[in-house]
């Protein structure tokens, strides 16, 4: 269950509150900070294919891109903060970004190629303020992947089936593609990428 503490806080006083060492993970919704919930074993395991698949692709095809360990996203509006599950960061770009260096703080959707979110319980966060907030930063590409098949109808369709989402930014306003089962994964950021929506739900385990 997300834990939340009520008092509204700008994203500057929510870095300077955020306790360091901590065990558990907190995110910024609308100027609410939110203990988020761990991740299960399902989600870490494919949160963990994924990044040696696109790691994989990134080294075979010498893109100036990398994967963070870590990192915050501070929203435009100064409101929100969030730790994505996977993270694809432009080298170069990333140099010209103010607050990277120094405290591992993405201000600018230049930054950033890819963003990939593994659904939880707070599935509504996913669909929602990040999405929203992602689109306006210019954040080019955006996955969502709902291995339980746990977003609303009007998200995923009914019945709902495990889905992964690809939101790609077109004239400033994201468009998606939505794959599932055996159907192969397209993604405008790493155009070499051979995966299934089933081999990921199933983090690359053959069945």
């Amino acid at each position: 269950m997300i834990q939340t503490i009520s008092k509204q806080v700008t994203f500057d006083e929510f870095i300077a509150w955020y306790p360091e060492k901590s065990e558990s993970r907190y995110e910024l919704h609308d100027r609410t900070i939110v203990e988020m919930p761990k991740p299960t074993g399902k989600h870490s395991e494919i949160a963990g294919f994924l990044a040696a698949e696109l790691n994989f692709i990134i080294r075979q095809q010498n893109l100036s891109y990398f994967i963070p360990k870590e990192c915050v996203i501070k929203s435009d509006n100064d409101k929100s903060g969030y730790e994505p599950d996977l993270i694809v960061l432009d080298r170069q770009a990333i140099t010209s970004d103010p607050r990277w260096e120094r405290e591992s703080i993405i201000t600018s959707g230049n930054s950033v190629k890819l963003i990939i979110e593994v659904v939880s319980t707070n599935w509504r966060t996913d669909y929602g303020y990040k999405l929203t907030d992602y689109e306006t930063l210019g954040i080019p590409e955006y996955w969502i992947v709902d291995y339980l098949g746990l977003g609303g109808k009007r998200y995923i369709g009914d019945p709902k089936q495990p889905t992964i989402s690809v939101y790609s930014l077109v004239e400033d306003e994201y468009q998606v593609s939505q794959f599932r089962g055996s159907e192969v994964l397209q993604s405008p950021t790493l155009k070499d990428l051979n995966l299934t929506a089933e081999q990921v739900f199933n983090a690359g385990i053959l069945i």
